[in-house]
């Protein structure tokens, strides 16, 4: 039977088993709290996703929101499944005791977050989003701020959002015309359109803060010049109740492919006067710390990737398990019965393929949270500051390689239905367009390849590669001593081949700067690959430890998890060969194509 959330044995397997998440428990931070408090906050996001995201997840997308009286409406069911989220915790579950939260790991939390994301991402990207708005505020905002607004935040009385696109600027931060003039009470006023501002407006909450990239009046030109401000939809009062609007007006609603229960918004900043905004951090550092809620989103997209993916696969497994359709060929009795679709090897291939890709990408996620808690709580200066490094690395494969081919997962997910899977009859076609949004944002593919090629292997003269190329081979030592000595064998050919490439392509950047960074997107896709291996080699050591002391469906999960890494690494790392051969020439033909040979 298909589920709408992320078995608990899957996650179980890679908290517990792939990561040392019950290892936390002996720091200061956690030392109130027991594998019990983890699992049961699990089973709780598992519960609430179950029972009132996944009822409403083909009327969210069949009754977009509605531009009414200059807000956006949405579909009932939407308001429960918030409440029953911020009530629960969710929203603040990460956070000290003292600002009244629950001081839950943060890898903990995503792994709950994932349930939202698998039955309804719609309706869960407001809560991911709120999520960073807060997190932005407790670490940039002024005392003040933080106690106006992070209560609500954190309460569900509020909800936040990120304003940084504008129409005729995309990824170009830099050019951003929005502007912000000084006040002598200390607050700005803001005036400028916003475009493609998820959550932008809603009727979930009594409030929607907005961080908000604008340049002050007179700010230099370019990133350094950017400042952050929160600019709330509704001012508050003389005793901090919102109650007057604030110059911020719903300018239109996107129409969108999928994702649809989530606002896509036009906002103008602005239009009778100026909308009141307050600096949030330092002058001119908007865009650094801005990136702080970024990566988090980066993260995050990775996690709905993954999610999206895993149910997708889900669904179409249950599928070929109960369809009967058609004969083996070897089997030539017209008069026997058909057997079901998952009993034909090319349906199992590409239910394999989906198992690697959803699987792959969802332990892979994690890791990076489990990453972002080392670099918070790790009780070693060392070790914290490894972390952060490892993770800036890894950003960038985080978000890319789970949303491509996720995407990749979906769309193998409608094949394994066959016709039924292009319909509506089936959640198929929805999960699909709900995925192929996670390629664009927080960054496409082109973004996030010239980050990693032209930023991330070349800061510190290196020190972020190298550290993963030790850690990786290091795991790879620790693999082939549980028996798994060929793939390790082929992880460490893999790692010298990025190595040498990534050295010439250094250099390259330094000489040649656009054909340096022209084949990126390749890059990104070829040093993912190598990066999910060493995933999938974790859970193959994982499994392999596992294997002889378990029975039953354990016994056929460890098994499935063993068949899924030998699939990776006989299918899709040999795949680097090519990858790797082309960007090592620096391979000139799209880079050197001309728009006026496209007629």
């Amino acid at each position: 039977m298909a589920t709408a959330t992320i078995s608990e044995r899957e996650l179980a397997f890679l908290l517990y088993e792939v990561l040392d998440t019950a290892g936390l428990l002996r720091r200061e931070r956690y030392a109130e709290h027991s594998r019990e408090v983890f699992d049961a906050t699990l089973e709780t996001a598992r519960q609430l996703a179950e029972d009132l995201l996944a009822p409403h997840l083909r009327e969210g997308d069949e009754n977009e929101p509605q531009f009414e009286n200059g807000r956006a409406r949405l579909v009932a069911p939407t308001r429960a499944a918030w409440q029953a989220i911020a009530d629960a915790g969710f929203l603040s579950a990460h956070w000290e005791q003292a600002e009244g939260g629950l001081q839950l790991p943060e890898v903990v939390l995503r792994a709950a977050m994932s349930a939202f994301y698998a039955a309804n991402v719609g309706t869960a990207a407001y809560a991911m989003l709120t999520i960073g708005a807060a997190n932005l505020l407790r670490t940039f905002g002024s005392p003040q701020l933080r106690a106006r607004y992070l209560a609500p935040l954190g309460d569900g009385r509020f909800a936040g959002t990120m304003a940084l696109t504008e129409p005729s600027q995309g990824s170009a931060l830099g050019d951003i015309k929005t502007y912000a003039v000084p006040q002598a009470d200390g607050s700005y006023r803001v005036f400028g359109q916003k475009m493609f501002i998820s959550g932008g407006e809603q009727d979930l909450t009594e409030n929607i803060v907005h961080m908000v990239l604008a340049r002050i009046q007179g700010a230099p030109p370019g990133v350094k010049g950017i400042s952050l401000f929160l600019v709330p939809k509704i001012l508050p009062g003389e005793h901090g109740a919102a109650d007057t609007p604030n110059d911020v007006a719903l300018a239109g609603l996107l129409h969108k492919m999928g994702w649809r229960n989530t606002t896509s918004t036009v906002l103008s900043f602005g239009e009778k006067g100026g909308a009141v905004g307050w600096l949030v951090g330092r002058e001119h550092q908007g865009l650094a710390h801005m990136f702080q809620l970024m990566n988090e989103a980066r993260i995050g997209v990775g996690v709905m990737s993954a999610s999206i993916a895993w149910r997708g696969f889900s669904e179409s497994l249950a599928y070929a398990r109960e369809r009967p359709q058609g004969r083996l060929p070897s089997n030539k009795d017209p008069l026997s019965p058909q057997v079901k679709l998952v009993e034909h090897s090319d349906v199992r291939r590409m239910l394999l393929v989906q198992k690697a890709y959803a699987e792959g990408s969802l332990a892979l996620c994690l890791y990076a949270c489990s990453l972002f808690e080392d670099q918070h709580t790790h009780p070693e200066p060392p070790a914290r500051a490894a972390a952060g490094r490892l993770l800036d690395v890894l950003t960038p494969v985080v978000k890319s390689w789970p949303a491509r081919y996720g995407a990749a997962a979906n769309d193998l997910a409608i094949q394994v239905l066959g016709g039924a899977g292009y319909t509506r009859d089936y959640p198929l076609e929805q999960l699909y367009r709900d995925q192929r949004l996670n390629m664009i944002h927080e960054g496409t593919e082109a973004i996030h390849g010239i980050d990693l090629l032209g930023r991330k292997v070349l800061a510190e003269q290196g020190a972020g590669l190298r550290l993963f190329v030790d850690t990786v081979r290091q795991d790879a030592g620790r693999a082939s001593e549980a028996g798994l000595g060929d793939e390790a064998a082929a992880l460490c050919a893999a790692l010298d081949r990025l190595v040498e490439v990534s050295a010439g392509l250094a250099a390259l950047q330094r000489s040649e700067p656009d054909l340096g960074l022209a084949n990126a997107t390749l890059y990104l896709d070829a040093f993912g690959r190598v990066t999910l291996a060493w995933i999938w080699l974790l859970q193959g050591r994982a499994a392999a430890r596992a294997l002889p002391a378990a029975s039953g469906e354990a016994a056929d999960h460890y098994r499935g998890k063993l068949q899924a890494m030998r699939y990776f690494f006989q299918w899709e790392l040999p795949q680097t060969h090519a990858q790797w051969a082309l960007l090592a020439r620096a391979d000139r033909c799209a880079y050197d194509m001309r728009d006026a040979w496209f007629i």
